[in-house]
């Protein structure tokens, strides 16, 4: 399971405690290099199973196509959750340079309580304090130069439309219907592309649908755990 951008293993809490008892759960620290092929190349790496199934949310789910360019024969099941295929837009760079040199004057919670949670979530959740307050808290905790890393990381982000198009195994690409930063769009165009597609699009969730709809998107999880592997 691959976190997005300044969270950790508690963005899939819900998914953990479902599926603990049934499989090893690795959930890597997207940290260093600052380079999307550069974790995905140090986590391929760090997993000694031969084969495993691969999940990834928003940021861990760009890493996680790029985990697959990498070394497909090794990825029985891929799940792409809130997440986007292509590179950065343009428009992002200003950005994300901006919101780098904010961080490194100190801004760090700024930023992430202003610019990024609050947007993350579904109308309807957007005053779960609780909810709120464990997205910033985990990005607090993971702090200033992760924050860096990961912005330069999704900033120079290559497009993996062909790593989708060049894989067959079991896909899920699972949105919330509300998320305003990977919309429902994005994952009907993996869906598209991948040979063995599954969308789902989950009611009542944003960008974070882990948390917002736990129940829904474990039922979603464990229909493409239960597909069958066939290369």
């Amino acid at each position: 399971m691959l976190p997005g951008m300044m969270c950790d293993e508690r963005l899939f809490a819900p998914q953990i405690l479902a599926f603990e008892n049934e499989f090893e759960i690795i959930v890597p620290r997207l940290d260093w290099p600052a380079s999307i092929e550069g974790m995905a190349r140090r986590i391929l790496g760090e997993i000694k199973a031969p084969t495993f199934n691969l999940m990834g949310l928003s940021m861990g789910g760009i890493v996680a196509m790029s985990l697959v360019g990498l070394a497909p024969h090794r990825v029985n099941r891929l799940a792409l959750l809130d997440t986007n295929h292509l590179a950065d837009a343009p428009s992002r760079f200003a950005i994300r340079n901006r919101q780098i040199e904010d961080v490194k004057a100190g801004k760090l919670r700024q930023v992430i309580t202003t610019e990024m949670k609050p947007i993350y979530l579904a109308k309807g959740n957007r005053k779960n304090r609780a909810l709120l307050d464990l997205l910033i808290t985990m990005a607090l905790e993971l702090g200033d130069t992760i924050f860096i890393a990961q912005s330069i990381a999704l900033r120079d982000r290559a497009d993996h439309t062909d790593i989708l198009r060049n894989y067959h195994g079991p896909t899920l690409l699972l949105c919330g219907e509300e998320d305003a930063l990977c919309p429902p769009l994005y994952h009907a165009q993996m869906a598209e592309l991948v040979s063995r597609g599954v969308l789902r699009k989950i009611t009542g969730a944003g960008h974070m649908a882990t948390l917002e709809q736990a129940t829904s998107v474990t039922a979603a999880v464990t229909e493409w755990l239960e597909m069958a592997i066939e290369f």
